[in-house]
């Protein structure tokens, strides 16, 4: 792998501990604007994935859990943000990390559409990098019209666009491939700890329509499911205040709410 996983702390170690899992890009780049609005109501730790096309959903898991316990560590809430929700899952199936709730924004379980994540895999790996190179510059002029209003992801989009290597390509059809392959249905159905759900109305990529549903039947663990009207699949960045708002609103009711006995 061309990197190892990074990690970074932001807020007082005091506050609640809420850990980003980051999307299929895999970095922090893209949750400036998410990061300002949560005003230090909490300790917010971002993540940076390996650029490796070897881990499973597992190791993630087991890497994520060392750096947290290298530094200190122990216990939090995960928010999952699209493939990061499989990491969560993953994490929440080894019942080592000392989780407190998981937060879903414009994740999922099993992927309502896998049997498409497999066709994306294909193109994601077979278009040619000068392709590559005009969509990504496709993609810069778009989130600086997109992202006007959030100064804290333009600050970032040049680092963005400067990870859109050829090894961070392969890691993301990796990662598609883990997608495909993962159905952490049976860990939803079992989880004791809260589990939450924020997204954006217009998702192609991850639809609520079929998200919600099968959440709401199975996963006796879910609190709350909210949908943010005028944000996308990016629900973080599109929403970042009332995402950060609604987050922490779950995390301070979880907490006051009486332990079972």
């Amino acid at each position: 792998m061309s990197e190892e996983l990074q990690l970074r702390t932001h807020g007082d170690p005091s506050c609640p501990t809420l850990i980003y899992l980051p999307g299929l890009h895999g970095d922090w780049t893209l949750v400036g604007s998410f990061r300002r609005a949560l005003d230090n109501r909490v300790r917010f730790i971002e993540l940076t994935y390996p650029r490796t096309t070897e881990w499973s959903l597992d190791d993630y898991a087991a890497g994520i859990e060392t750096a947290l316990e290298k530094n200190g560590i122990t216990r939090g809430w995960l928010l999952g943000e699209s493939f990061g929700s499989q990491v969560a899952w993953a994490l929440l199936s080894r019942e080592k990390f000392q989780t407190e709730g998981v937060v879903l924004a414009g994740g999922f379980v099993r992927h309502p559409a896998h049997w498409a994540i497999r066709g994306v895999e294909r193109i994601c790996g077979g278009i040619s990098l000068s392709v590559v190179a005009r969509l990504i510059f496709a993609y810069e002029m778009v989130a600086r019209i997109r992202f006007r209003h959030s100064p804290e992801i333009l600050a970032n989009l040049d680092e963005f666009v400067a990870r859109r290597t050829e090894p961070d390509r392969q890691a993301a059809k990796h990662r598609l491939r883990l997608v495909a392959q993962y159905d952490p249905r049976p860990i939803a159905q079992r989880t004791k700890v809260p589990v939450y759900a924020i997204t954006g109305f217009v998702d192609p990529i991850v639809p609520w329509v079929l998200v919600r549903p099968w959440l709401r039947r199975h996963c006796p663990a879910l609190r709350d499911y909210r949908i943010s009207w005028r944000a996308d699949h990016m629900v973080l960045g599109t929403a970042a205040d009332v995402a950060a708002d609604q987050v922490v609103r779950w995390i301070g009711q979880s907490q006051s709410a009486p332990r079972p006995a």
